[in-house]
């Protein structure tokens, strides 16, 4: 029996065994957010360094500014390729907790699904590589790549020190390929390889009024209201067709090529079905553009949340002393996302009346990635896919964005394969965040096939 297939049964003998392992590493409330979950973010880091001991890699806990990151790896052999995996043991908070059908952090498994925070975002996938690397140590004895585990805990809060972490110990992470597994197929046994994600500009704006609360009967007409400014500025963003309104937005943005569109053309699209599922009588957006391309291509701004005055139960007739927005901004090829950030903030001062002060926080700022299809790690990322999932993956962009890969690219010029296990439905973010069983399977086997895979297309 040749080395994969011993791989294979270990993976098929020990599947009951890995889903338990997942439990107890979802078990840990591991939200980077807020320091309160300090020490159960430090424990789930520690189990973590224990189970890549156990299985025969060097592992350590290294600290970052914030929250420590977990590195694991076997000894370098001259010859082979080198695989570095990236991905994240922190989650996200859980908030509104009366949403959640059971305790997010209680993982329940019911018909074939596993429901908790992290099963697929990103726990749930991380922990795919780490068991692939296990069947190979225990069935085979060695990996035929060398192999790097790059696990961090703060991309939850938009990863703030990890590219300092690694520029500090860039010959250690240095890697022929990058494996990443935080996104999703196309849909149930759908999978996909994704070749390019949308970049991230994240904004906050705060309008400041009068020094306090006020009354609006005594003091409605004489003094200015921030929330209606906030709402002015927000109005002001789009244009009734859809298309964002900040001047220069759309300068350099790249279409997307026709070889892409005649394949979106050829993807299992149910829009209405969508639409339906979501409680929306259609899709909406820049309806002179195809939703693929909406959804995938093109750039986009959203309100992410609003604040200010009164919201709660009753009347309360308050004029507000301050009011703020949240916005994210999706970027595409050919935008600079300092720049965006650039433009929206003239955008948002030019709505600002003079009698308002105005404060401008930039949270997050990330640039769009496209990564070439025929790179060697991308050909071994699809035929590991096909042999995992038994099928053929389709090629797709993603709409979303993780910063980390833009820096992988073009700073550290490794390419990326992004290989997805989830479903665009699991609850990313939600409650009842979920992960179906038997992609987690499949998941462990792509991951142990793309190791078998690309050490023979490097060997060429």
């Amino acid at each position: 029996m040749n080395a994969i297939k011993r791989v294979c049964c270990f993976l098929e003998e020990n599947r009951e065994r890995f889903e338990e392992e997942l439990c107890a590493f979802l078990r840990f409330p591991s939200i980077s957010a807020n320091p309160d979950y300090r020490q159960d973010i430090l424990s789930c880091a520690e189990w973590l360094r224990a189970r890549f001991v156990e299985i025969g890699l060097a592992a350590e806990i290294l600290p970052t500014k914030g929250w420590p990151a977990v590195v694991a790896e076997t000894p370098k052999r001259p010859g082979l390729p080198t695989v570095l995996v990236y991905g994240h043991y922190d989650v996200q908070p859980v908030d509104p907790l009366d949403l959640w059908n059971s305790p997010p952090f209680e993982p329940r498994r019911e018909n074939g699904i596993l429901y908790a925070r992290g099963a697929t975002d990103d726990k749930g996938q991380v922990y795919t590589h780490v068991k692939a690397a296990e069947a190979w140590m225990r069935a085979v004895g060695e990996i035929p790549v060398n192999l790097i585990f790059l696990i961090e805990g703060e991309e939850e809060i938009g990863s703030p020190n990890l590219e300092e972490f690694i520029q500090e110990r860039r010959a250690r992470f240095e890697a022929d390929a990058v494996l990443i597994s935080d996104t999703s197929q196309f849909g149930p046994n759908q999978p996909a390889l994704c070749y390019a994600l949308r970049g991230l500009t994240y904004m906050e704006f705060v309008v400041t009024g009068s020094n306090q609360d006020l009354h609006s009967g005594m003091f409605g007409g004489i003094v200015p209201n921030p929330a209606q400014v906030v709402a002015n500025v927000i109005a002001s963003l789009k244009k009734p067709d859809g298309s964002i309104a900040i001047e220069g937005f759309y300068d350099g943005v790249r279409d997307a090529e026709e070889w892409e569109i005649r394949e979106y053309e050829k993807l299992p699209w149910d829009f209405a079905g969508l639409a339906r599922e979501l409680g929306l009588p259609s899709l909406s957006g820049e309806r002179e553009y195809p939703v693929p391309v909406r959804k995938w291509c093109r750039p986009t701004l959203d309100v992410n949340g609003l604040y200010g005055g009164y919201a709660g139960k009753g009347a309360k007739t308050v004029i507000p002393s301050q009011a703020g927005a949240k916005v994210s901004m999706r970027l595409v090829p050919g935008q600079d996302a300092n720049r965006i950030a650039d433009l929206f903030e003239a955008h948002v001062r030019a709505g600002i009346p003079s009698d308002c002060r105005i404060e401008i926080i930039r949270y997050q700022n990330s640039p769009a990635t496209v990564i070439p299809v025929e790179d060697p790690a991308m050909r071994a990322g699809k035929e590991a896919l096909q042999r995992g999932f038994g099928k053929e993956p389709l090629l797709i962009r993603e709409g979303a964005s993780i910063p980390v890969v833009a820096f992988f690219v073009d700073v550290m010029k490794m390419p990326v394969v992004l290989l997805g296990f989830g479903l665009p439905d699991d609850n990313l973010h939600a409650p009842n965040e979920k992960f179906t069983l038997a992609d987690f399977h499949r998941g462990i086997a792509t991951s142990a096939h793309f190791h078998d895979v690309y050490a023979r297309i490097r060997s060429k």
